[in-house]
């Protein structure tokens, strides 16, 4: 229309940089960061933030350029979040469990030009860095994290230490904010990374928003006091990390998450606040008697990652935890989706509401749309709460792109929407609730089987701590369900009771046929590794019967398909 004029004065990129410069306005005395008996101010969190910015920028680090970090949830990882950013760089977590070569592959496809490591993870760098070296790799330049609060440590030759890096930076440093909301502000590896890597990058505007909304779906008001249990290198603690400056709040950091470290964080701190997987949820609800303790008040919990089991949500109610189910992907900045609670809920018995919580819900307020489509057709599915399609995305809080893999980028947005690999329904209500992976679906005997509605089913049995369900190949059912669990500590349980239970709660044909007791990997964002997906195929030698003649052989392995010949 006539008369408008885009300027500075009524255009700024939006960016999670100017919740910090706020915070550090309004809240400016009270604590930003707690970790053990170290506390820093809003006011103090702005300054060193400021100092590292202006330090990175001495260093030679440019607008677009990489800046990795190796270290779990403390005072210096949280920095990074703002520093890096504020020197016009990239910011790059990477997952504390990956291995040396990992670490290197992900170091070489980033380019990243620095890399900040904790004490716990230098051998880990080293290694890394080693492999780069004999692979005539450009190296990054290493900072030390010590142990905050203690004397600063004396790093090896070549290597800087952070607080002495954060020294040199000055306070006047003109903070280098994005000419376009849409510029890269972090860039975040999927949790199923492999030797070709996939890195999702997020923008300044996609990061701003999606704190936003991760501070709504918690009903975050100002001042919160958050426990950090998800770790803050998976989607930038989904969000989070950005979410609680906005709010003003107060940062709890913790090395380990044990349900010890958790009960007195609560306790000491006055928690407000908290997320964590599944895995982290069920932890509580079994921990010991010793390390439980009383909740000093509402404490409210996001859970995400993957689908909670309704009986784990019913427990932490019973608990005194207030638990919201959000779902979402790396690719989508972390939570893209709510289960809002409708009032009528309330009426429900709990263990009706547990399961409604147990939903993925509907599209948070960052988010534009949210559906279940068939995949080949893009067209919705009836919202039966029966007919399963692809679960997909669209709007401003889903990825810019995977790194250097513009093929992966343009199937990924296939058909103008984010196509998530996850399959699930639609209730007549809206919401949407996931069923399974789409490479991970069970087909038995044409019947679709969801192996978290079993999953479910196996954690509401009093002796199950832990439970995945895999398909295993069937001669006559092509598939069937088998199932991995961990038993609680003290408890027994044997297959054939195992399978009845499910056989009394299920349809007959979702009934694991076979049970395998054992410990279940994890992914350092706490979800059950796939045990599914890898196929080995073994080639030998092998003498025909009745005669001299040797013959080649071929025999495919899934993973699931234990036991047998």
């Amino acid at each position: 229309m006539e008369g408008m004029v885009k300027c500075s004065a009524n255009y700024v990129p939006l960016t999670p940089i100017s919740f910090l410069e706020r915070s550090a306005i309004v809240y400016r005395d009270r604590v930003s960061v707690a970790y053990g008996d170290i506390k820093y101010t809003w006011k103090e969190t702005h300054e060193r933030c400021v100092r590292l910015a202006s330090a990175l920028a001495h260093l030679g680090i440019s607008p677009g350029d990489v800046v990795a970090a190796l270290a779990p949830n403390i005072p210096a990882m949280y920095e990074l979040h703002f520093g890096v950013p504020m020197a016009g760089a990239v910011l790059c977590t990477l997952n504390v469990r990956h291995d040396s070569s990992m670490v290197s592959v992900l170091l070489k496809h980033s380019e990243a030009k620095l890399v900040f490591v904790d004490y716990q993870f230098l051998p880990i760098a080293g290694g890394a860095l080693e492999i780069l070296s004999e692979r005539k790799t450009k190296l990054p330049l290493l900072v030390l994290i010590p142990e905050c609060g203690q004397p600063a440590a004396i790093s090896p030759p070549g290597i800087l230490e952070y607080e002495s890096l954060l020294e040199k930076g000055k306070l006047d440093f003109e903070v280098r904010r994005p000419k376009d909301e849409w510029d890269p502000i972090s860039l975040n590896y999927t949790s199923g990374t492999t030797s070709s890597p996939k890195g999702v990058i997020y923008s300044h505007r996609g990061a701003y928003l999606n704190s936003f909304a991760a501070a709504l779906l918690n009903d975050m008001s100002s001042m919160p006091v958050y426990l950090w249990c998800v770790p803050m290198f998976h989607c930038n603690g989904w969000c989070l990390t950005w979410a609680v400056a906005a709010q003003g709040g107060t940062n709890v950091c913790q090395r380990n998450v044990t349900t010890k470290d958790i009960f007195e964080n609560i306790a000491r701190h006055k928690v407000t606040h908290m997320s964590g997987a599944p895995t982290v949820l069920n932890m509580i609800i079994n921990a010991s008697a010793s390390e439980k303790r009383p909740l000093p008040g509402k404490v409210a919990v996001m859970t995400g990652g993957a689908p909670p089991p309704s009986h784990v949500l019913f427990k932490m109610e019973e608990l005194g935890f207030h638990v919201t189910h959000s779902y979402g992907l790396t690719e989508t900045y972390g939570p893209g989706t709510v289960c809002s609670w409708n009032p009528e809920w309330a009426f429900l018995t709990p263990e009706g509401q547990a399961k409604i919580k147990a939903r993925q819900g509907v599209q948070h307020l960052g988010l534009e749309e949210l559906d279940i489509k068939d995949p080949a057709t893009m067209k919705s599915v009836p919202a039966d709460a029966k007919t399963m399609g692809e679960v997909m995305f669209r709007g401003n809080t889903v990825m810019n792109g995977y790194l250097k893999n513009l093929e992966a980028t343009k199937d990924a947005f296939n058909g103008g929407w984010f196509r998530s690999g996850d399959l699930g329904v639609k209730h007549p209500d809206g919401y949407i609730e996931l069923k399974d992976r789409s490479k991970d679906i069970i087909i038995s005997g044409g019947e679709n089987i969801s192996s978290i509605e079993v999953e479910s089913v196996l954690f509401s049995h009093p002796a199950v701590l832990e439970a995945a369900i895999v398909g295993r190949p069937d001669d006559f059912w092509g598939e069937t369900p088998c199932a991995f669990v961990k038993l609680k500590d003290g408890c027994n349980a044997n297959a054939e009771e195992l399978i009845k239970f499910c056989r009394d709660h299920l349809p007959h044909y979702m009934t694991p046929r076979t049970v395998v007791f054992q410990e279940l990997p994890k992914t350092s964002t706490g979800k059950v590794k796939s045990l599914k997906r890898p196929v080995i195929v073994l080639r030998c030698h092998c003498w025909e019967p009745g005669t001299e003649k040797k013959k080649d052989a071929t025999w495919t392995w899934k993973a699931g398909s234990f036991g047998g010949g």
